[in-house]
This record gives C-alpha cells, sequence and structure tokens, in this order.
C-alpha cells in the first residue's frame, strides 16, 4: 500500500471530487452548491491530489493563515475509504504545517460527518461548534 500527496493539477476534477462526496451534505445544507462553486472557493488554496498504489483517490486542500495550518478540505472516494488514507492524509498536512512554521493544524467539519471520529482518534479536540459544525484544533509540534 503506497499513498502519496501530490499538487493538484487538475482543480476542475479535484471540484468533482468534493462534490460528489459532499453531494448529501450540499443537498441538505447548500442546495445552490455545484462543482463550479466548489472550484470558486478551493481554486486559491493548496491543493493536492491523494493517490493511492499511483491511483488518485481524493484531495485535501491546505490554506496557511495566522500561524496555523487550516485542514480546508479532506476527500477521499467511496471505495478507498477505511484503508489508512485519512490518517496519512493528516499526519501529511501535520509535516506541512510544521515546514510553514504553523503552530497547529486547525479544521471544521459537519457534526453529521463520520469524519469527526477519524479527527478524534488523530488528536483533534473540539474548540467550539455551531449547529452544524464542530471546529476542531490539534497542536502540532516537530517530533
Amino acid at each position: 500500500m503506497k499513498i502519496t500527496f501530490v499538487p493538484c493539477l487538475d482543480l476542475q476534477r479535484a471540484a468533482e471530487f468534493t462534490f460528489n462526496n459532499m453531494r448529501d451534505y450540499y443537498a441538505q445544507f447548500a442546495p445552490d452548491w455545484n462543482t463550479e462553486k466548489v472550484l470558486g472557493v478551493t481554486a486559491e488554496l493548496v491543493n493536492y491530489d491523494i493517490q493511492f498504489n499511483s491511483e488518485t483517490v481524493g484531495v485535501m486542500r491546505l490554506q496557511f493563515e495566522q500561524g496555523d495550518c487550516i485542514l480546508r478540505d479532506l476527500q477521499v472516494i467511496p471505495s478507498a475509504q477505511n484503508k489508512g488514507i485519512g490518517s496519512a492524509a493528516i499526519e501529511e498536512a501535520e509535516k506541512l504545517a510544521l515546514k510553514a512554521n504553523a503552530s497547529a493544524l486547525t479544521l471544521r467539519v459537519f457534526k453529521i460527518s463520520p469524519a469527526v471520529s477519524l479527527y478524534k482518534k488523530v488528536g483533534f479536540v473540539i474548540r467550539s461548534e455551531n449547529d452544524r459544525f464542530y471546529n476542531m484544533a490539534k497542536s502540532i509540534s516537530s517530533f
């Protein structure tokens, strides 16, 4: 099993990954969203393709702001889930955050998302919440 992270060269395809993975959430919470809207809000982020055995199976997007690294998006196609790819992506995000001298890795996740358990398992804690989202953070330091 080989998981790699490469700079994303096809932002349209990455937006399609996100839209397809998040379709149920968009239908419930943001019915006006489509692939083009996803592309519009993600094009300026640091975008990585997630490859599993040389096949692109997901996307990870980061934003660096005020000493933090924000994990803005982490999507893995359903057929590649539960194979350690999400945990590996978080580990990669931590490495990239350290390189950028960030002190924390932060994210926002739908409360109803199954990813909440992954984030808790790898050390994220809930900083705040509202009716839909948890705002989570994980302190990072060099090992």
